[in-house]
């Protein structure tokens, strides 16, 4: 398999010579097309593997590769979605969703002379996480679940070839989050494009992933890869499973070893 995000060897270190090492050695690869979740200890450096993926943060030791180039600034071919929605609450959701084609080229100089094409992209993208009829809302006026919706279609807005989830339900309730879980699994399905999730929730990264890898305490570094081989599509019954509860139970054992 050619990988598509490749880590090699990666340091990474905040606060300067004498700061905190956020993750030492780091090395994994996720195919083109795959679906990868990330999980660990609380303080494991997650949220920095996604820095260093994306270009928001470079190594000061090791590789960082997506699509085969060496990531030396911010990849604008990544889509990016956090806990919080992070939605201007002075624009309507439409507005938030074409906010990256302001600033995205080629995008941006474009979106004048293609607005209209644009917004039909964005509706169709509201529609299929369904938030038909919602676009002219201001994000007050939405729940939380659909102000994640939003933020999802949002980062897909510029269709993106590598889509970085960092912890996007956590702040959710439970029949909520599992409903977004099928919306995920769905867009993943029918736009074949890479993901990478960083959660806490083994459930999550269970019922969603084609492979787990589990990080070391700080400095994080992979301790563990789980190949999840439950078919496909999944349905929230499988959750239920003993094949499903084992495989969280495996994991859950791997962290608590990695905290000892």
């Amino acid at each position: 398999m050619t990988a598509f995000v490749d880590l090699a060897a990666v340091s990474h270190m905040y606060g300067g010579g004498s700061g905190t090492l956020a993750v030492d050695d780091l090395t994994l690869s996720i195919g083109r097309g795959e679906f990868a979740a990330v999980v660990g200890p609380s303080g494991c450096g997650k949220s920095t593997l996604m820095k260093l993926a994306t270009g928001l943060q470079f190594p000061f030791k090791g590789t960082v590769a997506v699509a085969g180039k060496k990531v030396s600034q911010p990849v604008k071919i990544a889509g990016m979605a956090f806990q919080a929605p992070t939605l201007l609450p002075w624009r309507t959701t439409l507005e938030n969703l074409l906010l990256p084609l302001e600033i995205v080229q080629p995008h941006r100089s474009e979106l004048r002379r293609k607005r209209k094409q644009y917004v039909e992209r964005a509706e169709n993208l509201l529609a299929s996480v369904g938030l038909g009829g919602q676009s002219e809302k201001y994000p007050w006026q939405l729940s939380g679940g659909m102000q994640m919706r939003a933020s999802l279609c949002r980062a897909l807005i510029h269709e993106p070839q590598l889509l970085m989830l960092d912890e996007p339900f956590g702040a959710l309730d439970a029949f909520t989050r599992e409903e977004l879980w099928c919306v995920i699994r769905d867009l993943h399905a029918t736009r074949q494009i890479t993901v990478v999730l960083v959660t806490h929730d083994l459930r999550e990264a269970v019922f969603l992933a084609d492979r787990i890898f589990v990080m070391s305490a700080r400095p994080g570094k992979i301790i563990a890869e789980r190949k999840v081989e439950l078919v496909r599509p999944r349905e929230l019954e499988i959750t239920f499973q003993n094949e499903f509860q084992g495989i969280v139970q495996e994991l859950r054992d791997h962290i608590v070893k990695a905290r000892q």
